[in-house]
């Protein structure tokens, strides 16, 4: 079936399968609430139907979502959509520790391995610690995530129990290369056979190869149950004697012979990575005179001897005699203990399915109430404070209820975790305390601690100036208290403002709260309007609010305008008719002399002007505003001044 785009409880996207298990297909989807990517476990259609197996994909969801660890995957959410029964977890980038195995097609590096060993047992121990066995640890559901993470997955057919044993019967899950010897014949298998599973991992990793392995299953599970397996040593000379010993004490036959739990072994496995040839594994010797003997010290003993030796000649002659019968009725006999110690062993535990209650938020006694109509078994774990449950509430419960799978086994505790309401506590003053000594002490009252900086002149770095909640307040415990710290002076690196504009240099430095002066000096090697130099280097620190003088280059260059002259019209010129000598005798002057001047600068001179010239054109150089004087006189003694005003910034031209 093709469910690429088919959207899953009104929520899931899938977008492409990614893989396949033994009861479920793996598909990478969309979670269109929270906009993430995860993957999305899909029972297979051949088992939506069986019973048995929709209760192990529930037990999955139930036992997996109370799992949080960093090395477990994450199960997010459960659901049925029409026929698909699904659960929604994490996306995982990597691969697995099986394909990392192929690929390398021999030993992995030993202390990676170990690494890797310590992952899974703390995630294992986690699991346990919540009365959870994975009964199905193998490297194809460890995944290693590209930053080296391992990810222990697929808890599909954990089972989470009441007390510390499980018993398995009817089909074998999983795969016999890793199974521990009783969980190959079918008997109780614990926390001690996952960590037989992870030795045969450990195995695999630094050898290459499993412990066991023969033609068919069946062969291999008879050889977990009744051959030794090599030493990981004799087949790679690079595992260190401490990890050697580690591997072996996990794959002992005897479960009390093996690491108890996998907080024991995760104490060996951190050693190893320190003293790789130490010798600190403890390993333990079978004794079988530690078995309880009956002794009878009276003559019934030896009655009862003679008897049995008596009946035990008759049967081995039977035996003798009638071979081929004798081994068929001995397998009859064998095949009705079996089945009568499977019908007992389910009997006891296996007893009737009931619906758990949801109590969160009950009282105590109510839960109690229904826990107990339920025929389930009432267990209050512990009382805590909590501010948003009343006292005498139930907080939690576990196993927690989940609306679609919440069927547990009748006669199952649940434990619950019952409110003390919300905790009271006193302010304590930390005005004037370091700021770690202050933030130490509303911890120790239960408070948290919100820090503000902020600069000051009369309190040291690293003091309390000020706290939001006066000293000696009642407040409830988990309240924020708002504390001032001071930074000191506040100092502002100053910044480069060389070269910038007047303006924006200006505004550069007030926005960093620096007084700012400005100075003028000409450079004509530099553009006009730009900051030549600054009175603080930059890059240096200081006090927030020093004044810093900028100097900028005021200098502008020379620019040239036209100007024209009508000498005639100041003048009043002459007239060719008039007698070239006046009434005193002198000669009448027909030219002139012209000078322009600013100040006592003369800008521009000629001589032996046509005093009829209308339009005398000359040129001056300049720069800003100035005040020009022209001057023209004759050889007559005439003399004619004129004052104007001329911006060489916005006049092209003047004219006089």
């Amino acid at each position: 079936m093709n469910l690429e785009g088919k959207l899953l409880g009104n929520r899931y996207e899938i977008i492409e399968k990614v893989g396949n298990g033994g009861m479920a297909t793996v598909y990478r989807a969309t979670d269109k609430v929270l906009k993430r990517n995860v993957a999305v476990k899909i029972l297979r259609d051949e088992f939506t139907t069986d019973e048995e197996f929709i209760r192990r994909f529930e037990a999955e969801a139930q036992s997996a979502a109370r799992l949080t660890h960093a090395n477990i995957v994450s199960i997010y959410d459960v659901g049925v959509d029409g026929n698909l029964y699904y659960i929604v977890m994490e996306l995982i980038q990597g691969k697995t520790l099986k394909e990392i195995i192929i690929k390398e097609k021999g030993p992995l590096p030993w202390k990676w391995s170990i690494n890797v060993a310590i992952q899974i047992a703390s995630a294992l121990e986690m699991a346990h610690k919540n009365n959870i066995i994975h009964r199905d640890i193998k490297p194809h559901n460890i995944i290693i995530t590209e930053d080296g993470i391992a990810k222990v997955t697929d808890f599909g057919i954990a089972k989470a129990v009441s007390n510390s044993t499980i018993t398995a019967f009817g089909t074998t899950i999983g795969s016999v290369h890793y199974f521990s010897p009783e969980h190959a014949r079918g008997g109780f298998t614990d926390a001690k056979s996952d960590l037989y599973s992870l030795g045969v991992v450990m195995y695999e990793m630094v050898t290459g190869r499993v412990p066991f392995d023969a033609d068919t299953p069946v062969s291999v599970a008879l050889k977990h149950m009744q051959d030794e397996p090599e030493e990981p040593i004799e087949i790679n000379s690079n595992v260190p004697m401490a990890v050697n010993k580690i591997i072996m004490k996990a794959l002992q036959k005897d479960s009390t012979l093996r690491y108890q739990t996998a907080s024991e072994m995760l104490v060996d496995l951190k050693k190893a990575l320190k003293d790789p040839e130490g010798n600190f594994v403890e390993e333990l010797d079978y004794d079988p005179t530690a078995k309880t003997q009956v002794i009878h010290t009276d003559g019934y003993a030896d009655k009862r001897k003679r008897q049995n030796q008596k009946k035990d000649g008759k049967l081995k002659t039977f035996i003798k005699n009638h071979k081929k019968l004798s081994i068929f009725i001995g397998l009859i006999l064998l095949f009705v203990l079996s089945l009568g110690g499977t019908m007992l062993a389910l009997n006891l535990t296996n007893p009737p399915e009931v619906s758990m209650p949801n109590v969160v938020g009950l009282s105590k006694e109510e839960a109690q109430q229904e826990i107990e109509n339920a025929k389930l078994k009432f267990e209050v774990e512990k009382e805590e404070y909590n501010k948003d449950v009343p006292e005498g509430f139930v907080i939690s419960q576990d196993p927690t209820y989940m609306e679609r799978f919440n069927k547990v086994k009748e006669g199952s505790t649940v434990k619950v975790i019952i409110s003390k309401g919300q905790e009271k506590t006193k302010v304590p003053k930390v005005v004037g305390m370091q700021r770690e000594k202050a933030i130490e002490a509303l911890e120790e009252a239960k408070l948290k601690v919100e820090v503000i900086e902020e600069a000051s002149k009369k309190v040291q770095e690293g003091y309390v100036i000020s706290q939001e909640t006066d000293p000696e307040t009642d407040a409830f415990a988990g309240d924020t208290i708002k504390i001032h710290v001071s930074t000191g002076v506040e100092k502002v690196v100053v910044p480069d403002v060389i070269g910038k504009s007047q303006e924006e240099a200006k505004k550069t430095l007030e926005s960093q709260g620096f007084v700012v002066t400005v100075t003028t000096s000409e450079d004509s090697s530099k553009a006009s309007k730009v900051v030549l130099k600054q009175s603080l280097n930059s890059g240096t620190s200081v006090e927030k609010g020093s004044s810093i003088t900028i100097t900028v280059n005021n200098y502008e260059e020379s620019k040239t305008i036209s100007v024209s002259i009508n000498v005639k019209s100041i003048t009043g010129g002459y007239t060719e008719e008039i007698e070239s000598t006046n009434s005193t005798g002198s000669t009448i002057a027909k030219t002139v002399n012209i000078t322009l001047k600013s100040g006592n600068t003369t800008l521009y001179s000629d001589s032996g002007v046509d005093k009829n010239t209308t339009n005398k054109s000359a040129t001056i150089n300049g720069k800003g505003s100035m005040d020009l004087t022209l001057i023209i006189t004759d050889s007559n003694g005439g003399s004619w001044t004129r004052t104007k005003t001329v911006n060489f910034n916005n006049d092209s031209s003047i004219s006089f």
